[in-house]
């Protein structure tokens, strides 16, 4: 289960160094370094990039923070608390659906992909992978 935890808690920071960039960039009108492939600029000037003036990255951000605060949570202990890991569960699959509509909207409607949101959303697919191998571990686990 540590490892599991640890993994979790590594990607969290890679999730979280990702969102805050783009946050950055975002907020202070840059365009994203995005290897030519000018989808970044695309994604970040539509209408899909903010919720309620909050930037998508931002929202990313809070979630990749929650994620990594739940796994240093439950790497305290020897075992960690049930509420925790299902906690990860539930956080990690509204983050892999949430990525899973930003990938639809960016293939589908934007037309443009994001590097940067594309390796946000690989990372939410392991985070999840991860959280039902935590969660499968749990004494009552079906």
């Amino acid at each position: 289960m540590r490892r599991l935890l640890q993994a979790m808690g590594i990607l969290a920071l890679a999730g979280l160094g990702i969102s805050l960039y783009l946050t950055w960039v975002y907020t202070t009108d840059r365009v994203a370094i995005c290897l030519g492939s000018g989808g970044c600029e695309t994604v970040q000037y539509s209408p899909y990039a903010w919720i309620l003036g909050i930037p998508i990255p931002t929202l990313g951000a809070a979630a990749y923070l929650l994620v990594l605060a739940l796994a240093l949570l439950g790497l305290r202990s020897r075992e960690p608390a049930e509420w925790v890991v299902l906690a990860l569960f539930g956080t990690s699959l509204v983050g892999l659906l949430f990525s899973a509509y930003l990938t639809y909207l960016e293939i589908f409607v934007i037309r443009a992909i994001c590097l940067w949101c594309a390796v946000s959303a690989v990372i939410q697919v392991f985070l999840f992978a991860l959280a039902v191998a935590a969660w499968r571990r749990l004494p009552d686990a079906v």
